[in-house]
């Protein structure tokens, strides 16, 4: 943490950094307005324009240092002897498979087992196209990020926005990532009191009539104890690679629930499935609210720049391939979830589909089981992210600010009070939070509506559109980012509403 700027201290880029990032560029098309030319007038102003707009917003990103941990797992590292440079750690590269193994794990998440809640709110038909629609989508602005980054010289997407926007593009990115994060943990915190209890109940029938006992199958209590007694203490490191190697359980936990619910959404006895209406057929009335519940399975931009910077041969191409590939495997494994789920409870399914199952099923409870232990492991890792964003505004914004080794002004070191406090009271915050809803649904609906949609659908072309703006991009080419962060500001303030709305209506779809 010694490394960060303040927000107010705002480096120069050297102008020859800034025409290297341009020049980088490959030949796609879509890149065209932005190729050097040293004979164009035009190039000439552009090179400028990126190297003034750098210097007036540029920081060090936040939370730059914060490796997606599926990123650090998969970068080994060289000795300094190999590097050549003594001192000096390396990270090797990772290949096309890698890359692809690392986006794929930071896609297919929690927000996975809401995916049959989503075609609820949708209607089978609409759901669908727009599961379809919203990857491609969120394929485009994944891609789009490099663009970004490489036209404003930065490596992060939270340098990227500041570099565009500033000091309220730095305060956005923090916002975004602060909430997306904070209700992540909450989203867990709910997933874990939907599955431990039921599977202490499954493995110790007789607990529930023991005094004392019985409170491990309880939702209330399990929950406040496994935040307390297991997360909380995890959530104490100031090293998120201490927490990388319980991601290895992510995929794993992902296939088992989707076998799961497949299989045993195919022995469901017919009194326990629901029934299908014309709107779960076609269109349903909470369409704004199933885009923001698929919306939070699929953002993974806070992770997108670290690994194209950790591809053996990092260029815009090999990188949209990676892209297209984890993102179509992961919309088919939302897909299967999605419609195992849903045509087996119909009009019954709620926001978690393992919660349809009845609490003795077997099968379901191994992926009970897995789910919950590893949202207990994923739950430090949002808490993390929460404490850094808090401690990173606080320490650069009402601390003198002190001259590194390097010579630059950073905020000071937070104690270790500071850290243990902060984590403490972000822990009890979700936990109480957490401890109000039983709903799953409503949570993944109003984090997807806020927080993903900044990152997902407004932030990536906002800036393209900033960098964009002094160069000879045609018309054409602004249409689809203005189209975007349209439909992004649209969804975010109707599903908000919305989901806000049915919380407190007493006939609102059931979850």
């Amino acid at each position: 943490m010694a490394t960060r700027k303040s927000v107010s201290e705002q480096p120069r880029l050297h102008e020859s950094q800034s025409l290297a990032s341009v020049a980088s560029l490959s030949d796609d098309d879509d890149l065209a307005p932005y190729r050097v030319d040293d004979n164009d007038p035009t190039s000439l102003t552009l090179q400028r324009t990126l190297s003034d707009d750098y210097n007036a917003g540029q920081r060090e990103g936040l939370l730059a240092r914060i490796e997606a941990p599926a990123v650090l797992l998969a970068e080994a590292s060289e000795t300094s002897a190999d590097s050549g440079l003594p001192g000096v750690v390396v990270k090797k590269k990772n290949g096309m498979k890698m890359a692809f193994m690392n986006m794929a794990n930071s896609i297919i998440g929690a927000g996975i087992i809401g995916q049959p809640y989503a075609l609820l709110q949708c209607g089978l038909l609409t759901g669908m196209v727009l599961l379809f629609v919203l990857t491609l989508v969120i394929d485009w602005t994944i891609r789009l990020m490099v663009v970004n980054a490489k036209l404003s010289g930065t490596n992060t997407y939270q340098a990227t926005v500041s570099a565009c926007f500033g000091r309220a593009g730095y305060l956005a990115i923090s916002l975004a990532q602060g909430l997306f994060a904070f209700g992540g943990s909450i989203a867990f915190t709910v997933i874990i009191g939907d599955t431990i209890p039921h599977v202490m109940s499954a493995l110790f029938p007789s607990a529930a009539t023991t005094p004392i006992v019985s409170l491990v199958t309880e939702r209330e209590p399990v929950m406040i104890m496994c935040i307390l007694f297991i997360s909380f203490p995890l959530s104490l490191s100031k090293n998120i690679a201490n927490l990388a190697k319980a991601s290895l359980l992510a995929l794993i936990s992902m296939l088992v629930i989707i076998v799961a619910v497949v299989l045993e959404g195919i022995r469901t006895p017919t009194d326990e499935k629901g029934k299908f209406t014309p709107p779960l057929l076609t269109i349903n009335s909470g369409v704004f609210q199933g885009i923001g519940v698929i919306s939070f399975a699929f953002v993974c931009h806070h992770n997108s720049l670290l690994i194209y910077g950790a591809l053996r041969k990092p260029t815009i191409d090999r990188f949209a391939r990676v892209t297209h590939w984890s993102t179509g495997v992961s919309m088919l494994a939302c897909m299967t979830l999605a419609l195992a789920g849903f045509l087996t409870f119909r009009n019954k399914t709620v926001g978690n589909v393992l919660n349809n199952f009845p609490a003795g099923n077997f099968v379901i409870n191994v992926a009970r089981f897995c789910f919950g232990f590893n949202m207990l492991t994923t739950f430090p890792l949002e808490i993390f992210v929460c404490r850094e964003v808090l401690l990173d505004y606080i320490y650069s914004t009402f601390f003198q600010q002190i001259t590194n080794e390097h010579g630059i002004e950073v905020p000071p070191e937070p104690s270790m009070l500071a850290h243990r406090l902060t984590t403490a009271a972000l822990t009890v915050v979700t936990l109480l939070v957490a401890l109000t809803t039983d709903s799953l649904g409503i949570v993944l609906e109003v984090v997807g509506s806020t927080s993903a949609c900044m990152l997902a659908y407004i932030l990536p072309p906002l800036c393209y559109l900033k960098l964009a703006s002094s160069t000879n991009c045609s018309w054409k080419q602004r249409v689809g980012p203005i189209a975007c962060v349209a439909f992004g500001v649209t969804v975010m303030i109707v599903s908000t509403a919305l989901s806000i709305k049915n919380a407190f209506m007493p006939d609102r779809i059931e979850t």
